[in-house]
């Protein structure tokens, strides 16, 4: 029987690929490419081998190949639509220090060791348990891990404009792009019924990690948590 993580990401996003850039840099009003950058600066100056999970088309790995031009950066994603998106990125110029693999995050495996791992929009679609320990085999001593995703705003004022944010989407992109219907309806469900971020911190203190940090960012629209090895 198909995981039914793997068959949610499956539905949300088949077919979504050449949209995907285009679509979350309007839908977040440029925010994504902010967090983008934040994830980047978080990574430690010195890491020489970085590991991005869940990369997508490619636009945080090459954020990162971006900051970090004398590293070895890995970008690993689930779905071959998408790496096709990443692989195009990576000819770019100056992008030589990117590799891109085709694998489910938590089943990835690498024959060397990071020093940082990183992903956004992953944790609510992960199995976190597996994930970290996971990551933990693969992060040097004293590495940092980095998970960034959406979560569901603390404050009654502000869920009811997360929620009216997401209807707009629904009536206006839906109209526009209906082959997003699938994540405009389903995103805020998920998210509203998703506990990743107590899962999160619960499997990173069950795996032994340390300095676990988390950055509420935009208006608690998204977090970002970091914890080192």
């Amino acid at each position: 029987m198909q995981d039914p993580r793997l068959a949610l990401v499956e539905r949300f996003f088949r077919g979504t690929g050449t949209t995907y850039d285009r679509v979350v840099n309007v839908a977040t009003f440029g925010i994504d490419r902010l967090w983008k950058r934040r994830i980047a600066r978080s990574i430690p100056p010195s890491s020489r081998r970085i590991l991005d999970l869940a990369c997508g088309t490619g636009l945080s790995t090459m954020a990162i190949a971006r900051r970090f031009p004398g590293a070895r950066i890995v970008g690993v994603e689930l779905r071959e639509e998408y790496l096709a998106l990443a692989r195009e990125k990576a000819r770019a110029p100056g992008m030589s220090n990117v590799e891109l693999v085709l694998s489910r995050a938590e089943d990835y495996q690498a024959a060397e060791p990071f020093d940082c791992i990183a992903s956004s929009y992953l944790a609510k679609y992960a199995d976190l348990p597996r994930l970290v320990r996971n990551c933990r085999g693969m992060l040097n001593p004293g590495g940092v891990l980095l998970m960034h995703d959406f979560i569901l705003p603390p404050r009654p004022s502000l869920v009811a404009l997360w929620r009216l944010y997401f209807r707009a989407l629904q009536l206006v992109g839906g109209a526009l792009l209906p082959s997003w219907n699938e994540i405009y309806y389903g995103l805020p469900k998920l998210i509203e019924e998703t506990r990743w971020l107590a899962e999160l911190q619960q499997a990173l203190a069950q795996n032994g990690f340390r300095d676990v940090r988390t950055d509420y960012l935009t208006a608690y629209g998204s977090a970002l948590v970091s914890a080192r090895k």
